[in-house]
């Protein structure tokens, strides 16, 4: 049983890791094309949009080291958890200062919270890691990431369409439909090689969903991007919580509701349930 070894991953708490980035200029044009943002002339020096650090600091793993779902291998910096599944599952951001594009910066990690957990849906591990980016030796963003580990689970059901909701009064909405495409350029963009976001067979017929996943941080960033399209303000923290999976060809309702100094998000698939929430707040950054 994993939770006969669940105490011995406690070890792998306050576990540190380094990671340089220059910030190259070509891909925040590679995201600005992703993205359609004919309106962005990227150039050095210029602030970094939000939530496109995700598109920098990367594992590296080497080929030989990667596990039969695309993931690199555990056991190093993140606990070597033997349960299957691995989801990108939330995040909680503060933009202190605007990362420079085209400069040095440095990404300190820190694993600060494991836990285990066991019911109905089988066991699952939650792993907290706090990045902290600085550039210049001053610090610009903090964040907490949760990182899920599961059980293989049965088939998932695709989702049955139904007509979505009426929109909340003074709230924003943009349907967009990931697909296959967009998951491959957001893959390559986070040298992601996961295989549920680009190798169909292998996501019907050995995870046993209907089709590809629209990446958890993808629809976060559309989201992001639904904000700066409707409001100007800069954003100062987004947090993300993923509910239910996304697939590939299937319209995402992108909602946005402001709330004085915030604006309350969800990503709505086919059968207009929240699979993705969100929240990006305008005032002062907090601390994670």
């Amino acid at each position: 049983m994993v939770s006969d070894s669940a105490e011995r991953y406690q070890a792998w708490i306050g576990r540190r890791q380094s990671t340089e980035d220059d910030l190259t200029p070509s891909v925040s044009e590679g995201a600005a094309a992703l993205f359609d943002r004919n309106d962005l002339q990227v150039r050095v020096g210029m602030p970094l949009p939000v939530l496109w650090h995700w598109f920098h600091f990367l594992p590296r793993a080497p080929q030989h080291r990667l596990s039969e779902d695309g993931h690199p291998e555990r056991g190093d910096f993140i606990p070597p958890i033997p349960l299957p599944r691995r989801m990108f599952a939330g995040a909680r951001t503060s933009f202190l200062r605007p990362l420079r594009v085209g400069r040095p910066a440095v990404r300190e990690s820190e694993i600060r919270e494991v836990k285990h957990k066991s019911g109905r849906s089988g066991e699952l591990f939650f792993v907290t890691v706090v990045h902290r980016i600085h550039q210049d030796d001053q610090l610009c963003i903090e964040e907490e990431r949760d990182i899920v580990y599961r059980e293989a689970g049965g088939r998932v059901a695709a989702p049955e369409p139904r007509e979505h909701g009426p929109l909340p009064e003074g709230g924003w909405e943009r349907v967009v439909t990931p697909d296959s495409r967009l998951l491959f350029r957001f893959s390559a963009l986070t040298f992601n090689a996961h295989r549920i976001h680009y190798d169909r067979p292998y996501t019907t017929e050995v995870e046993g969903y209907p089709g590809l996943i629209v990446h958890g941080p993808l629809n976060a960033m559309l989201l992001a991007d639904l904000v700066r399209r409707h409001d100007p303000r800069p954003i100062r923290h987004f947090s993300f919580r993923g509910r239910a999976p996304v697939f590939a060809d299937l319209p995402v309702r992108l909602v946005g509701v402001p709330e004085g100094d915030a604006v309350r998000l969800e990503a709505r698939g086919p059968d207009d349930q929240p699979a993705l929430i969100a929240k990006a707040g305008f005032s002062e950054a907090e601390t994670p």
